[in-house]
């Protein structure tokens, strides 16, 4: 009789954001296959007894292969065991899952996708950034910093605008390429960032520049994410209280104030 593979989201990293249900299923399962992010309170609500792994992929170092861990998950699957793939944040989001999903349709193994607070989310909550506001930001653009082979370089061209957020999962380091290509795509050189590593956790920094300003910002441990964007300056408490963010989200849009320029008088 075939188990069943749970594809589970285990949050930012603090153990409180896990959903109930990842939870109950963490508590019940038979293997647990997680990611290298995972953090320790995390792994410690694993039962005694479960077969745990850490199947993880960080900083480019690969430890196991994509094929390796669909094997293990089919075949403990298949075996009548109950298996949990434990990703960090959501799985559904830069998680590989469906490379995952695939593979377990072909081997006819039932599964289950259980959401988690993607790390976009978590960190901005921390941080107090705002990643949508109504005169600030319309749009809001997820996306990843390394690409499958390193040929194959990020290209924000087209993602940007004078009203959007851009949240850079897995950017590295190099700080320098990053603010270029940002440039390049439209940013302007003031724009506010914000660097967020380890987001909800005791360990969690948080570093505030500017697109012109970014290769000169520290590297913080990883994980990190960069935000971009107007609502970032939500993030720095002093402009808040003295009243200069609302100030300047109150302000009508260059576009929009044309728009009504331009309308005939009735």
């Amino acid at each position: 009789m075939n188990g069943k593979v749970h594809l589970v989201g285990a949050g930012p990293g603090d153990p409180e954001l896990l959903t109930v249900k990842a939870l109950q299923l963490l508590r019940t399962a038979d293997v647990v296959l997680h990611d290298d992010l995972i953090t320790p309170a995390i792994l410690q609500l694993i039962p005694f007894g479960a077969e745990v792994q850490n199947v993880g992929k960080r900083c480019g170092s690969k430890t196991i292969r994509q094929e390796e861990i669909n094997f293990l998950m089919v075949t403990r699957a298949a075996s009548g065991l109950k298996v949990v793939r434990l990703k960090s944040g959501d799985p559904l989001i830069f998680g590989r899952a469906g490379e995952e999903i695939a593979a377990l349709r072909r081997a006819n193994i039932p599964f289950e996708i259980v959401p988690g607070v993607t790390s976009a989310l978590g960190a901005a909550a921390a941080a107090g950034i705002p990643l949508t506001h109504r005169q600030l930001s319309s749009t809001l653009v997820l996306t990843a910093g390394h690409r499958a082979t390193e040929n194959d370089r990020a290209d924000w061209s087209g993602l940007t605008g004078a009203e959007s957020t851009l949240v850079i999962y897995m950017p590295g380091s190099n700080y320098i390429e990053i603010s270029s290509g940002l440039r390049a795509a439209g940013f302007a050189e003031e724009t506010p960032c914000a660097i967020i590593s380890r987001a909800t956790t005791p360990q969690q920094q948080i570093h505030r520049t500017t697109v012109s300003d970014l290769p000169q910002a520290p590297r913080l441990a990883p994980p990190t994410l960069l935000v971009v964007g107007e609502v970032v300056k939500f993030a720095d408490p002093s402009l808040v209280e003295a009243g200069l963010v609302e100030e300047t989200a109150s302000l009508p849009h260059p576009e929009h104030a044309l728009r009504a320029h331009e309308e005939p008088l009735a």
